[in-house]
């Protein structure tokens, strides 16, 4: 990274927290625009990435809470910096169609906290967590904790500040969205640096299934906590394997467009050369461009005939309607 030069680290950083912030809400079934999320991040940091798509309350809440995480990872953790980051997260105060506590412990009005699945009758209860009156009380031994240095070493101390505060759940709804932002507080504390160039959250999505099972034995075994832990190292060690993705991406589109320098470029042809760099899933015909950049069908078509003619472009095997194009020299499709 430190030979990447700075832009380059920048758009590692961007794509990095764009892709966390997206990956851990996917784990709680939420999911966000991808591109409002980058916009977002982008202008809170500062980058300028052109044209940004203005992004939902929702999606700003989200980066809010992400960013306050990662970039303040040295300030104390409070309530009341949690009560911000609840808030963030539900800023209509609700929960999809139902309304929540917002800026509060939960109190268990309805009943007890309980993770459940299957269908009503034959729910399964996974967990349930501590009663709404021990709340403040436990809440307060994990700030103590989590603000106290006990010379653990800080990549543990995230998987336990994890296991923690879900195992807690102290509020209505976004306990393991927050108990994910403690966690990569705490490793971006273990590494002193606000830069994220690996995306847990992405790697824990990916483990979705074995991520909740961990969980689940941990909750409802001893205070032996050794399996959960060899896990989430094992997990953290997958997720920084797959950085490779990320600044291959970055790499190819930083030499692309050094080899393009002296060229002109229209506003379409760079947005859609850019989502080419970025692996485009399918084909891209005329009718895809003139979608992704909103023109006409003649327009996309002179687009794409003038970056044909430059060499940048090549028409793929076969034709007719189903005429698509590649970047040339393209050894990734």
């Amino acid at each position: 990274m430190e030979a990447l030069g700075f832009s380059l680290r920048t758009e590692a950083v961007l794509r990095t927290l764009t892709l966390d912030i997206v990956k851990s809400s996917e784990i709680e079934g939420s999911v966000l625009d991808t591109v409002e999320v980058r916009s977002s991040v982008a202008r809170r940091l500062g980058v300028d990435i052109g044209a940004t798509t203005p992004a939902s309350r929702d999606v700003e809440g989200v980066v809010e809470m992400m960013l306050d995480a990662t970039q303040n990872y040295n300030k104390p953790l409070t309530k009341e910096r949690l009560f911000a980051w609840h808030a963030s997260l539900f800023p209509t105060g609700r929960s999809g169609m139902s309304r929540i506590k917002v800026n509060a412990w939960r109190d268990d009005s309805k009943g007890p906290m309980q993770v459940v699945s299957g269908p009503v009758g034959q729910e399964r209860v996974h967990f349930e967590a501590p009663a709404a009156i021990r709340l403040e009380q436990e809440m307060k031994a994990f700030l103590d904790w989590f603000n106290t240095d006990d010379d653990t070493d800080l990549v543990l101390r995230a998987g336990i500040a994890h296991l923690w505060f879900v195992t807690i759940h102290p509020f209505d709804d976004g306990n393991g969205r927050i108990a994910r932002a403690t966690a990569d507080m705490t490793l971006a504390r273990s590494e002193a640096s606000s830069q994220r160039f690996y995306s847990m959250s992405a790697q824990i999505r990916n483990e979705r299934d074995i991520y909740y099972d961990r969980l689940e034995q941990a909750q409802q075994g001893t205070l032996d906590i050794t399996s959960y832990l060899e896990w989430f190292l094992a997990c953290l060690q997958r997720a920084l394997d797959g950085v490779d993705g990320t600044l291959g991406t970055v790499m190819r589109m930083a030499r692309f467009w050094d080899t393009h320098v002296s060229e002109t470029f229209n506003q379409r042809q760079r947005l859609i050369l850019n989502k080419l760099l970025e692996n485009f899933e399918g084909k891209l015909t005329s009718t895809k461009w003139a979608k992704l950049s909103k023109c006409s069908q003649d327009t996309a078509l002179r687009d794409i005939l003038d970056l044909v003619s430059r060499g940048i472009l090549v028409k793929d095997p076969g034709g007719g309607r189903s005429t698509s194009y590649s970047l040339a020299n393209d050894t990734t499709r």
